[in-house]
């Protein structure tokens, strides 16, 4: 048997009308702490500590669990050879790299690796970069994720 495939929850997707309505209901009444924002989403703490639920404002695809692996590529090929399909990817984010895959029973999933690192923030924790996973350096290049 091979080793677990799926690290952990990395984040659920959460539609908003917009960023302020979001905040207000799960940072605001809900107590789930502010993690990172950006212009049409931010990331608030699950109470895990490190799982995230991102609130989406704008048009954003409809993939609602993304799923931490160390390797999207190497994730992506197991996962076909397990009787899966690639339904995107793997292309590059922020972070890393991400493969949408679908098993046999047509659930969707984002498997994701941070190979690039993790968000970095500002004081007001809006996104500003990504920190590497080898240094604290920030690099001022974000792609859209």
């Amino acid at each position: 048997m091979p080793d677990p495939l799926i690290q952990k929850v990395d984040c659920i997707h959460v539609e908003v009308p917009d960023l302020e309505t979001g905040l207000a209901f799960y940072r605001d009444r809900l107590g789930h702490e502010l993690m990172w924002r950006a212009e049409e989403s931010a990331g608030l703490r699950m109470a895990d500590g490190e799982s995230e639920i991102v609130l989406n404002a704008g048009s954003w695809d409809k993939w609602k669990t993304d799923l931490l692996v160390e390797s999207a590529e190497a994730a992506a090929n197991q996962f076909v050879e397990a009787g899966g399909v690639v339904v995107q990817g793997p292309f590059d984010i922020a972070i890393g790299k991400a493969v949408v895959v679908r098993d046999p029973w047509e659930n969707i999933f984002v498997l994701l690796d941070t190979s690039n690192g993790h968000l970095a923030t500002d004081s007001d924790m809006n996104v500003v970069g990504i920190e590497s996973r080898t240094s604290a350096t920030k690099s001022s290049q974000i792609r859209e994720t």
